[in-house]
C-alpha cells in the first residue's frame, strides 16, 4: 500500500470557517503543519497545497475547492489529504460529488489524520461519515434558531450591537449595555437631528471631524470614521427608542431590555424629518422651513416649491410656496401659502414674546439681585447639610472602630450582620446628603443661566429671523414651540412653556407692557416698582424644566453676533 501511495499525487486541502461550525477546529496553519508531518510519515506525494477560509454548509460557495475538484477530474491528482472528512464537505451536494469520484476510481485515496478512504471500501462508510457532517449542520442550524428565538423572547436583539451599545456576558447569558465612549456621542447626533437644522451628512461631518468619532475596534475591522450609510441606518433604527423588529421586515416587534437612547416621540420626529421609512427625501432646493411643519388637515409633511412668473416686459418674479405633500391623503383640500405670508405669521408669534433690549437687561439684573438673596439662603442650607454629612461620616468611622476593636472579641459589641446593615444604611444616607448638597449648589445658578438665555431669545429673535441665515431662521421657528401646523393658510404653533409665561405676563399686565419702551429720561424707579408684579408668575415657575430642544436653540447668538 505504501508503494501504491507513492504513485498517487495528492492535493493537500485545509479549510476553516469563521462561523460557529468550526470553533473547535485548528487553524489553517496548524492543519497544514500537522498534515505535512503525516505526508512525510506516509511518504505521500503532495503536488499542491490548497488553503480556504469559507463555510462548507452550502454548495458552490468555495472557489478554491471547485478548482481542486476540476483539476482532480482533469487527472492532475488522484488523492486528497485533509484534516477530517468534514473539511471537504458539510452539504449533500459536495459530499455526493466526492463520493462519486471515489466510487469511479478517479479519486484513488482520501487520507485524513486518522483514516483512509479507498474506492474499494464499502460505499456506506463514506456516505455515513459525510452524512454525519451534513447532519451536524442541520442540528446546528436548529439549535441556532432555537437560541435566537429564546434571545428575542428575553428582549435582546440578535446580531451585532447597534452603534453606541456593546454586548457583555453575564450568568444568565448575553446582555446589551451602553458603550461608555460612543453612547453619548450617538445621543448628541440624535440631538442635532432633532433640532431640525442639520442634515445627516452635516452631522456625519461633525461627528467624524470635530468629535473624532470612530467605530468600535475588533480583531479584524473597526476603528474607522462613521460611514455615510451608517448615519442613515442609525436614524432609521427603532432599536434606539427601546424596541426592535426581528427578523427585519417580518412585522414581529419586541420590547428590548436595553437602555433606550431616545424616546419614541423623538424617534417619530426624526422619521418625520427624514421622510417615510427613515430615508432622506431628495431635495433640489434648500428651503428655510421644510421638515418642521405638518398639514393641519391630514397630518402630512409640508414641503415647498419655487415658481417663476415671466412678464411681457421681461421682468421675472420669483415665488416660494409651502403646501401639503398629500402623501397621507391624496384628496387633502389644503392649498398653498406664500413664503412672505408665512414669515409674517411667524413674526407675529415672535412679537408676542418680544421685549426691548434695555428692559431685558434690567430684568436680568433684577433677577440676579433676587438670586443673590437665594445664594445666602443656599449657603445656610448647604452648611447645615454639610454638618449632617460630617456627622454621618463620623458615625461610619466610629462603627468601624467598634467593629475592629479588641473589645469586640466574639462580636460582643457588634456582629458582622449588624456591622454590614448599619454600614449600608450610613453609606446610603451619606450619598443622599452629598447629592442634595450638590443639587442645592447648582440649582439657582442653572436657573439664572436658563433665564438669561430665555430673555436673550425674546430680545434678539425677531432681528435674526429677519436678517439671519436659513439655518438660523429654521432654528428660531423650531425653538418657538411644538407641532407647527398649517391649515387654511394659517400657521398655529403650541408655544413652549417659557414663552407662554412671558406672553401671559405681557398680556395680563398692561402697565408692564408699557415698560417695554426704553425710558426717555429719569431714573429706573418706575421700573423697580412694577418688576416684582411682572415676574411673579415667572418666579413661581422657576423650577420648571422647559423643552430641552428649545434650550439648545435659544442660546443666542445663534451662530452669529447680536445686532
Amino acid at each position: 500500500m505504501t508503494k501504491n501511495k507513492q504513485k498517487i499525487k495528492y492535493f493537500l486541502y485545509a479549510r476553516k470557517s469563521s462561523e460557529s461550525e468550526d470553533r473547535q477546529i485548528q487553524s489553517i496553519e496548524s492543519q497544514i503543519n500537522r498534515l505535512k508531518e503525516i505526508s512525510k510519515n506516509l511518504n505521500l506525494n503532495i503536488v499542491k497545497i490548497y488553503e480556504e477560509s469559507k463555510s462548507a454548509k452550502k454548495p458552490d460557495n468555495r472557489p478554491i475547492f471547485e478548482d481542486m475538484i476540476k483539476r482532480i477530474e482533469a487527472g492532475e491528482a488522484e488523492g486528497i489529504l485533509c484534516w477530517q472528512i468534514n473539511r471537504l464537505s458539510r452539504n449533500p451536494v459536495d459530499s455526493g460529488r466526492i463520493g462519486w469520484l471515489l466510487q469511479q476510481g478517479i479519486l484513488k485515496s482520501i487520507q485524513t489524520i486518522d483514516k483512509e478512504y479507498l474506492p474499494e471500501d464499502n460505499v456506506l462508510v463514506f456516505s455515513v461519515e459525510s452524512g454525519v457532517a451534513n447532519q451536524f449542520i442541520i442540528d446546528l442550524r436548529k439549535n441556532v434558531k432555537r437560541g435566537i428565538k429564546a434571545q428575542v423572547e428575553r428582549g435582546w436583539r440578535p446580531g451585532a450591537a447597534a452603534s453606541g451599545y456593546r454586548w457583555i456576558i453575564k450568568k444568565d447569558g448575553g446582555h446589551i449595555i451602553k458603550d461608555p465612549i460612543r453612547f453619548p456621542l450617538i445621543r448628541k447626533m440624535w440631538d442635532l437631528m432633532l433640532q431640525g437644522t442639520y442634515t445627516p451628512t452635516q452631522i456625519l461631518d461633525i461627528a467624524n471631524n470635530e468629535w473624532g468619532y470612530r467605530t468600535k475596534k475588533t480583531r479584524k475591522i473597526g476603528g474607522n470614521p462613521l460611514s455615510r450609510g451608517s448615519i442613515y441606518n442609525i436614524f432609521a433604527d427603532s432599536f434606539y427608542s427601546g424596541e426592535f423588529e426581528y427578523p427585519r421586515g417580518s412585522g414581529n416587534w419586541s420590547k428590548g431590555r436595553h437602555k433606550p437612547m431616545i424616546t419614541k416621540a423623538e424617534f417619530d420626529q426624526v422619521q418625520f424629518l427624514l421622510g417615510r421609512k427613515g430615508r432622506p427625501r431628495p431635495k433640489k432646493h434648500k428651503f428655510d422651513f421644510t421638515g418642521i411643519m405638518q398639514c393641519g388637515e391630514c397630518g402630512a409633511a409640508i414641503t415647498a416649491e419655487e415658481k417663476y412668473k415671466h412678464q411681457k416686459n421681461g421682468n421675472i418674479h420669483h415665488y416660494i410656496y409651502y403646501h401639503c405633500t398629500k402623501r397621507i391623503n391624496s384628496k387633502c383640500t389644503q392649498g398653498s401659502i406664500e413664503v412672505k405670508e408665512l414669515e409674517k405669521q411667524i413674526d407675529t408669534y415672535l412679537s408676542q414674546i418680544s421685549v426691548k433690549k434695555d428692559y431685558a437687561k434690567f430684568a436680568i439684573e433684577y433677577l440676579n439681585r433676587t438670586n443673590e438673596k437665594e445664594v445666602d439662603e443656599r449657603k445656610k442650607i448647604t452648611k447645615t447639610r454639610q454638618n449632617v454629612h460630617n456627622r454621618c461620616q463620623a458615625q461610619l468611622d466610629n462603627l468601624l472602630k467598634n467593629y475592629i476593636s479588641p473589645e469586640n472579641t466574639n462580636y460582643s459589641l457588634i456582629s458582622p450582620e449588624e456591622f454590614k446593615e448599619q454600614k449600608s444604611k450610613l453609606l446610603k444616607e451619606k450619598s443622599r446628603l452629598k447629592d442634595s448638597i450638590k443639587e442645592t449648589d447648582n440649582r439657582a445658578d442653572e436657573w439664572m443661566e436658563l433665564t438669561e438665555k430665555t430673555f436673550n431669545f425674546c430680545t434678539y429673535a425677531r432681528y435674526w429671523f429677519e436678517h439671519g441665515s436659513p439655518e438660523q431662521r429654521k432654528q428660531i421657528l423650531y425653538a418657538l414651540g411644538s407641532n407647527p401646523l398649517i391649515k387654511d393658510g394659517k400657521l398655529s404653533i403650541h408655544l413652549y412653556d417659557q414663552w407662554n409665561i412671558i406672553k401671559d405676563a405681557l398680556d395680563d399686565f398692561p402697565k408692564a407692557k408699557r415698560m417695554l419702551e426704553p425710558p426717555r429720561s429719569g431714573s429706573n424707579k418706575r421700573k423697580t416698582a412694577v418688576l416684582p408684579t411682572d415676574f411673579l408668575t415667572w418666579q413661581a415657575r422657576r423650577d420648571s424644566n422647559p423643552q430641552q430642544i428649545a434650550l439648545e436653540a435659544i442660546a443666542l447668538p445663534i451662530g452669529a453676533t447680536r445686532p
